[in-house]
């Protein structure tokens, strides 16, 4: 056998088995045309930047983006609580928004609103850059009772259980961004 990582897949492929199917790659396509309507009409003349949060905002951003027929400018940010983990940590910023946001409308686009603690930071940062406005926009909300940010996202595509979620740009340990349907997995959260 090869040393090649290759060999660790087998655990990652086998996770699809014990995974529940939430959203097929169907109900995602609904969810974006729908969120992408609720957007334009309160952004279209705005002149916005959008804000897409790496890794896991790249799937969304990139079904979202041709949807919106309005001007727009476009940058990325880096912040993780995750770091390939199940549990978020900290935050930690890999990489700030470039665009000068100062008197600016911004639309920060993220794949999941779990407690929402890194996507309220990232809305105090551009904030603190001087937007005039904020919104944020996010693929699936899950519903818990665990403590959550203050601030709630304006623009959410689907509701889920409170389940380890992969697919359409969220990753189970790294893998699987790349499923056009949402999937869960039952874990104990701390």
């Amino acid at each position: 056998m090869s040393d090649s990582p290759a060999n660790d897949l087998p655990d990652v492929v086998e996770i699809l088995d014990y995974a529940l199917e939430l959203s097929s790659g169907d109900e995602v396509d609904a969810a974006i045309e729908r969120i992408s309507s609720d957007i334009t009409e309160k952004l279209a003349d705005k002149n916005p930047i959008v804000i897409c949060v790496l890794n896991g905002g790249v799937v969304f951003t990139g079904q979202l983006l041709p949807q919106l027929r309005f001007p727009l400018e476009l940058d990325y940010l880096h912040a993780t609580r995750y770091r390939g983990e199940m549990i978020g940590a900290e935050i930690n910023w890999l990489a700030r928004p470039q665009l000068e946001m100062k008197d600016r409308t911004v639309l920060i686009l993220d794949d999941i609103f779990d407690e929402g603690f890194t996507l309220e930071a990232i809305a105090e940062h551009c904030r603190a850059e001087g937007a005039e406005e904020v919104f944020t926009a996010v693929l699936v909300e899950k519903r818990h009772d665990r403590e959550r940010a203050k601030q709630r996202p304006d623009f959410v595509g689907l509701t889920t259980s409170d389940l380890y979620l992969f697919g359409s740009g969220m990753d189970y340990l790294g893998y699987w961004r790349n499923l056009p349907g949402i999937y869960g997995l039952k874990v104990e959260w701390e």
